[in-house]
């Protein structure tokens, strides 16, 4: 029986292998150097430590994928999150295997070379254009301090990267071809982890769905391809970069819910609810308190305001001033506040207004929506009030206090109704923790709110609480929440205390559901910010296109070994000088079109604009966006846009040399005047690179000499 050799062929690019390999060693060599905390690896390493000790976090700066794939990394290097990062230079302990820390970071950073020396071919220029793309990244300093440190710039570049590069391999790949959906899957789920990593990824993926609309719209006008292929194409699409990044997306954080279940330090920005479903903090407090609020329960009522720091409705022995700053008078009565503590004071007892006792009925009476009750404070015994009075910080709202001691008999008022506007359709019951209500004064009709002004000197600094007519829409200052909750007994209730524990005192049921926990954070870091404060080495978005400005990420404790956020000053100017030639070129050629003069074939013209919509598109997207931004910014929040013009520079070059020039002369000429510009670019890699990697050690004079700008910040020691 004859029997047939089997062949197999395989195509390897040495250059792409070359460029690989020395990425992987610029990136990747001796990472454990320092072994100290370098600038935000202080800020990023708490949450490391938090995840490993499943600990719930919020980070109003970004979501969590970054902060997970970091925390990967300790966990298979073994970090067990017992490190304090208090500040940036302190000494890692031996027991810490710092490369792991830092090793998923630069991995990333090391193959975004090789994924620009793809992306440069799949936008259909040749491979000298791609290596020189591979070249820019390769020896840009920037690039290479921001890979070697636990930090989410070199995970964000690289997933946009490849979201690009699969998605234009899926555009290029024949239209029968099986690869192509798979490189379409893999653009989509790309997208998804560079927005879960940070949000500005959304810039470039809003990049990404534009280019894929512009070549879907191309191919609905195309009668060559029939209706089929045109559907399937839209479909796939649609699956592919919108479903899959929002499932992918809502991924990362049910996996970080999951993760992160024991109380910590961020619980209080989340409601009462979301606490209850973690395990220690509030939900030891609550643990087997009453569900349903009854008529003599004794509560107290959390904000539900988005504020920094929660608070609870409060009182205390001290009343208003007779009259204010300016003059205005006030009712003189009980003050009432928001209290951002735990205290005493923060109690109330829920009251039947048609009867004086203060305790709970046997069996309890349940409260439910739009019953009226009152509030009687539970240390001073004076009734929640409200009245036409002014309130002190907020003229255009009711006053709230405390007024009239209960046991004073006269007729029933200070009367609230409740409103459960969170009830569920088969219960209108008012419930412990999950139930967000409204108290509405009867006689006023207006709505008890925590105005979020703090109140002078003789209100303590505490937070102002008014009544005001309700506003179309919803606030969520007007929302409160009972968090802890027990029933009141008289002396003669006490001996049957037993009977009081009935099918309503059972726990709160802590396992809210993925949906309600996940859209709260959602809000929570989309609302809640942290005050910033001006930085030393912060910047404006117009110093990045010149490098106005470094940063210091490191100095050695007794030399002058020090790591800073530079660029490379020749690549940068290349990238800046690029950008303008194109603009230029595309202002011209676009012209002479609309006057009936084609410079360029039909294939070049395409591989122009191609060229432009991803590259000065892509440095658009993620550069304009930050003049308008109101917060701190930084050097490294320009990298993923000059890495775009990385992109651009080689194959506009080659653009000019196969289009614009036709004299041989000229075209030698502007080829020696590049190899210049790449050695220029390799010595000042090379100039920079003590600063970059922090070794070696280099005298005050050789600081100094690198200090090309007046405006860097570069630290010496004089020996």
């Amino acid at each position: 029986m004859l029997q047939l050799p089997l062949l197999v062929t395989a195509q390897v690019d040495l250059v792409l292998v070359l460029v690989s390999l020395l990425s992987l060693w610029t990136r990747l060599s001796r990472l454990s150097y320092p072994s100290s905390v370098v600038f935000d690896e202080v800020y990023y390493g708490q949450f490391v430590s938090l995840y490993m000790k499943r600990v719930f976090f919020i980070d109003d700066s970004g979501p969590p994928l970054g902060h997970m794939i970091l925390a990967l990394g300790a966990y298979l290097g073994g970090f067990d999150g017992n490190f304090v990062w208090n500040r940036i230079g302190a000494e890692y302990p031996c027991s810490v295997s710092v490369a792991s820390l830092r090793l998923l970071p630069a991995l990333c950073g090391a193959l975004c070379v090789p994924l620009a020396y793809l992306l440069t071919l799949e936008l259909r220029f040749s491979h000298l254009s791609a290596l020189g793309a591979a070249l820019l990244l390769l020896l840009e300093n920037s690039l290479i301090v921001q890979s070697r440190f636990m930090l989410l710039e070199s995970l964000l570049i690289f997933f946009v990267l490849l979201a690009f590069f699969s998605y234009l391999r899926f555009h290029n790949a024949p239209s029968r071809s099986w690869s192509g959906s798979g490189w379409l899957l893999l653009s989509g789920v790309s997208c998804a982890a560079a927005v879960g990593v940070k949000y500005t990824g959304l810039f470039s993926y809003l990049l990404l769905l534009g280019v894929a609309s512009v070549h879907t719209w191309n191919l609905i006008g195309d009668r060559a391809v029939s209706h089929l292929c045109v559907f399937t194409q839209c479909v796939s699409k649609v699956l592919c970069l919108l479903v899959v990044p929002v499932l992918l997306y809502v991924f990362w954080f049910y996996i970080h819910l999951s993760v992160l279940h024991r109380s910590g330090p961020h619980d209080q920005l989340m409601s009462s609810a979301f606490q209850a479903s973690l395990q220690g903090g509030l939900s030891r407090i609550t643990k087997g308190q009453p569900l349903e609020v009854a008529f003599g329960s004794q509560v107290t009522l959390r904000s539900s305001a988005a504020q920094p720091v929660p608070c609870w409705l409060h009182s205390h022995k001290a009343n208003y001033p007779i009259r204010y700053g300016n003059g205005r008078g006030s009712s003189h009565q009980q003050q009432v506040t928001c209290y951002p503590f735990k205290d005493v004071n923060n109690w109330w007892i829920v009251k039947d207004p048609g009867r004086q006792e203060l305790v709970v009925d046997t069996p309890p009476r349940p409260i439910r929506h739009g019953d009226v009750i009152q509030l009687v404070h539970g240390m001073t015994s004076r009734f929640l009030n409200s009245h036409d009075v002014a309130a002190p910080m907020s003229p255009h709202a009711q006053e709230v206090s405390g007024y009239i001691d209960f046991n004073v008999s006269m007729a029933a008022q200070n009367l609230w109704r409740v409103d459960i506007y969170n009830r569920e359709a088969e219960s209108e019951v008012w419930k412990t923790i999950v139930s967000e209500v409204r108290l509405v004064h009867l006689n006023t009709s207006a709505i008890l709110k925590l105005s979020g002004v703090a109140l002078p000197d003789w209100g303590f600094r505490q937070l102002e609480v008014v009544a005001e007519k309700l506003q179309k829409g919803h606030s969520s200052s007007l929302g409160w929440t009972v968090e802890e909750h027990r029933y009141g007994t008289s002396q003669e209730q006490k001996e049957r205390e037993a009977e009081l524990h009935s099918p309503t005192h059972i726990d709160v049921d802590r396992k809210i559901s993925f949906w309600s926990k996940f859209t709260e954070l959602q809000w929570k870091m989309l609302s809640v910010k942290q005050e910033e404060s001006e930085h030393k080495y912060s910047s404006a978005p117009l110093e990045w296109l010149t490098m106005e400005t470094n940063i210091a990420y490191w100095l050695h404790a007794s030399t002058n070994a020090q790591i800073h956020l530079i660029g490379n000053p020749v690549s940068w100017g290349v990238a800046s000088l690029s950008l303008l030639a194109y603009q230029l070129l595309a202002t011209v050629y676009t012209l002479r079109r609309r006057r009936g003069l084609k410079d360029l074939s039909d294939g070049a013209w395409q591989r122009f604009v191609s060229l432009g919509f991803v590259c000065v598109g892509g440095w658009m997207m993620n550069f304009l966006p930050f003049l308008l931004m109101d917060k701190t910014l930084f050097l490294y929040h320009y990298l993923p846009a000059l890495c775009y013009l990385y992109v651009l520079s080689p194959a506009l070059l080659e653009h000019v040399l196969t289009h614009l020039l036709s004299s041989r002369t000229l075209r030698s000429a502007l080829c020696v005047c590049t190899a210049a510009v790449l050695v220029a670019i390799l010595l000042s890699y090379w100039n920079f690179c003590p600063l970059t990697y922090g070794r070696p050690e280099l005298s005050a004079n050789q600081l100094q000499a690198l200090k090309w700008r007046d405006s860097w910040d570069i630290l010496y020691r004089r020996r």
